[in-house]
């Protein structure tokens, strides 16, 4: 595979299910968004991501780009709704505090209540495979086991 560097901006393509190929930007601080956006064929014009819809943002592993697994197909500017990162959540589920926000923004982490948290991602660092699986259960309708286990906490 080809050593890459990540740069800012930079789009990448992730191949899965051998068959299809889906869409991501590097947004900086280990944030990069995933596009509702999955062709057989490989973009050309990469333009078309300006206006795409967003699944999700979260955290990557610098491997996964700099191994190359992700391949750098080309580089657009951020959209502006993109230039603030979405806050995140953590649950620490044997502690006195039990939920918190996580500004990935500011870094910054603060006390919050079960219900700020619902309809955030989890604070966390993913590997690639981990998001192939996700971005692979979305397109097929699928539920993805480790979002439930993210969304379980708060059954509890």
């Amino acid at each position: 595979m080809k050593r890459q560097k990540i740069t800012i901006g930079s789009i990448l393509e992730i191949s899965i299910e051998n068959s299809y190929y889906v869409y991501a930007q590097i947004l900086g601080k280990a944030s990069y968004v995933f596009f509702n956006l999955k062709s057989s064929e490989k973009l050309i014009n990469l333009e078309i991501l300006k206006n795409a819809k967003i699944l999700f943002i979260n955290a990557v592993y610098n491997d996964v780009v700099n191994s190359g697994r992700w391949l750098k197909v080309g580089k657009i500017s951020i959209r502006e709704d993109l230039k603030t990162f979405p806050l995140k959540f953590i649950h620490w589920p044997h502690d006195k505090i039990k939920w918190g926000i996580y500004d990935p923004n500011t870094g910054e982490i603060r006390n919050s209540t079960k219900e700020e948290c619902k309809g955030l991602e989890v604070a966390a660092v993913y590997e690639a495979e981990h998001i192939e699986e996700r971005l692979s259960d979305y397109f097929a309708g699928r539920i993805n086991l480790d979002r439930q286990k993210d969304l379980d906490v708060f059954n509890d």
